[in-house]
């Protein structure tokens, strides 16, 4: 496979560009469907993770934060149709036989991000919240705005279920030939650094367990991510000793 050239790359951006319309309709419809069930969706985000009352600060906040939170359902929900317009505006990059089929990819995106979202949703976020209300007393009383606690376990819910897309994305980047399992392998110590930094910065809260809850599966993708680079290897290998100059 010929290196990517700056014109594909860019066509593939402004292939993207077009389709987010569709995106937006979609968001938009999803949002039109969900806006009358927010306050069931918030009092499930809430029972979920948290013991203490929700309070506005505002007189609108309650009712910007419904939207806040409607918009950010919508998008949840829109993440298949979202990654199939990247797949859709990106895959004349991957100009191999193997990758004409977008449905086990995309599966595979899909699948993983909402692994890594109802990992954090039911696992991470109920430890971390419990966590920093640990440290509540007779002289603190958390007061926990509606609005920032939407924006809160939204940012992890949607960082969680980001983060589980590496092994795909090492598998994609193999197949550009930007990485190998050689040059994986031989930094591993780099990426163990760089995932712990990457599990500090999402996790919500510092201490080492619940940065653990996502940095050990994050390091166990990374490994299957590797696995995967390895099989597209061999399998690029045989190609070009059948084919050479493919």
């Amino acid at each position: 496979m010929k290196p990517l050239s700056r014109q594909e790359i860019f066509q593939g951006l402004n292939t993207f560009r077009k389709n987010l319309l569709t995106i937006l309709i979609v968001i938009v419809l999803w949002g039109i469907l969900i806006f009358p069930f927010s306050k069931t969706v918030l009092r499930h985000l809430y029972q979920t993770n948290l013991r203490s009352d929700l309070v506005a600060y505002a007189i609108p906040e309650a009712l910007l934060s419904m939207l806040k939170l409607t918009i950010y359902a919508s998008l949840f929900l829109s993440i298949p149709i979202i990654f199939y317009q990247l797949w859709k505006s990106f895959a004349p990059l991957f100009r191999v036989k193997e990758m004409k089929s977008s449905r086990p990819i995309l599966l595979t995106a899909v699948g993983l991000f909402y692994l890594g979202s109802c990992f954090c949703y039911f696992v991470t976020l109920p430890f971390g919240v419990k966590f920093l209300l640990s440290y509540q007393s007779a002289t603190i009383k958390p007061m926990i705005s509606v609005g920032k606690y939407v924006s809160f376990c939204t940012f992890f819910i949607f960082g969680f279920g980001l983060t589980f897309e590496l092994p795909l994305i090492l598998a994609l980047l193999s197949y550009l030939r930007i990485v190998n399992a050689r040059l994986l392998t031989r930094n591993r110590r780099y990426a163990i650094l760089l995932i712990a930094v990457l599990a500090a910065v999402v996790t919500p809260t510092p201490d080492v367990f619940n940065m653990g809850l996502l940095a050990v599966p994050l390091y166990i993708l990374f490994e299957v991510g590797i696995i995967l680079v390895k099989i597209i290897e061999r399998k690029r290998a045989a190609q070009e000793a059948i084919l050479p100059g493919t």
